[in-house]
């Protein structure tokens, strides 16, 4: 496939010969995440909740410096338990700013901490993370009838991720702009943005199915 193909379709082909959504540019690491991880529906509290803090230490970066990361980010986040998070003090503020292994700003590490008390109020509140987070899932008519390349290019919020944003803002989290809430709904699996003839669509369709929604 040329490489003015896939501007127009924005679909590459693998190593195995099936065509799957650019953005991976078939380097390893970064394809297993697009067959095995994105777009497909979670429902684990610490997995959404790690998946908030990495969005925002990606702000200004590419995902994949993050993804590369990630296994150091956990370890120097107690696995993104945000109920331990949520009593990490100064002294654990200067242990991660120290840490090589991790994005090292202040910034974002003092918001992944409040996002962490912010979580554990929410928890409470909705029963879980999970329960509130797929209460924003979009219904059929604010979704796009084709998802194609011009499309995801065109679109990095949307009307919920928008929503999404005001109200996890009000309740004190930061780091949680549309454009990072939009990624957050198509990496967890709020939404199947695998492009049309990306060969993970369908499968990640079945899944999103048959996914109990939790209440």
């Amino acid at each position: 496939m040329t490489e003015e193909t896939t501007v127009k379709t924005g679909l590459v082909e693998g190593p195995d010969g099936k065509m799957r959504c650019f953005w991976h540019g078939n380097l390893p690491d970064y394809l297993h995440y697009h067959d095995h991880e994105w777009g497909r529906p979670v429902a684990d509290d610490r997995r959404l909740f790690e998946k908030i803090c990495l969005e925002g230490f990606q702000s200004g970066l590419s995902w994949l410096t993050i993804l590369r990361k990630r296994e150091n980010f956990r370890e120097a986040f107690e696995g993104f338990d945000f109920e331990r998070v949520a009593r990490f003090g100064e002294k654990d503020i200067e242990r991660l700013l120290g840490n090589a292994g991790i994005i090292r700003h202040r910034g974002k590490i003092t918001s992944a901490i409040n996002n962490a008390k912010r979580a554990i109020d929410l928890a409470m509140e909705k029963g879980s993370l999970a329960a509130y987070f797929w209460s924003f899932e979009p219904d059929a008519a604010e979704r796009p009838a084709v998802m194609d390349y011009q499309t995801l290019r065109a679109n990095p919020t949307s009307p919920t991720s928008i929503r999404l944003s005001k109200d996890l803002k009000k309740r004190g989290w930061s780091f949680v702009g549309p454009t990072t809430m939009y990624a957050h709904m198509q990496a967890m699996g709020l939404v199947n943005d695998h492009i049309e003839g990306c060969c993970c669509r369908a499968e990640v369709e079945e899944m999103r199915r048959n996914f109990k929604r939790p209440r």
